[in-house]
């Protein structure tokens, strides 16, 4: 499906260059000569390359529609995971550096969207929010529970995050896997 450079979107996957990309963040700008323009931000989804280019209305390009299917993770194999598809039971195996910064977050069993163009996955989604334990908290800073401070934590699976000053050690916590933060305690 075509669109008009000023319709992108963030979040948009689309084909530029021979190329799958998608949308991180856009920018219209309205220059006081010349016409406007979308400086946008985004993200190649088959070797990672990131880029800015600027779409004025009259480009088009082509929006790609992605087809996505619920797999769910099984286990990993050196730097490579493997998943199984959750209608045909296939197994499949993909490399570890296709989820980024959310790799620490996947845990066995996990259900995970995969995102296929040409039938072939090019990313892993993973839940937004899960569950996780704080191995390891500082001290609260006296003082410091009167204000909305937040002190370093880390969790089970070796990620840093910033916690309130009430959450101890053993604690069961929500965590937002994309923006590594906390959400809340577990119930």
């Amino acid at each position: 499906m075509k669109i008009s450079g000023v319709d992108i979107r963030p979040g948009n996957i689309i084909e530029y260059e021979k190329g799958i990309w998608k949308v991180a963040k856009i920018q219209h700008t309205q220059p006081g000569k010349g016409g406007a323009y979308m400086q946008v931000e985004m993200k190649n989804l088959q070797d990672g390359r990131k880029t800015n280019v600027r779409f004025r209305s009259a480009d088009t390009v082509e929006k790609v529609r992605l087809d996505t299917a619920e797999y769910q993770f099984l286990y990993e194999d050196g730097d490579m995971l493997v998943f199984m598809d959750q209608t045909n039971y296939e197994q499949i195996t993909l490399p570890s550096d296709l989820l980024g910064d959310a790799r620490p977050f996947l845990q066995d069993g996990m259900q995970v969207k995969l995102e296929l163009w040409e039938e072939k996955p090019i990313s892993v989604e993973l839940p937004a929010q899960i569950e996780a334990e704080i191995v390891e908290a500082d001290a609260v800073v006296k003082g410091q529970t009167a204000s909305s401070s937040y002190k370093p934590a880390v969790l089970d699976n070796g990620v840093r995050i910033m916690v309130p000053p009430h959450i101890e050690s053993g604690t069961r916590i929500v965590v937002d896997v994309y923006e590594q933060s906390y959400v809340g305690k577990a119930s």
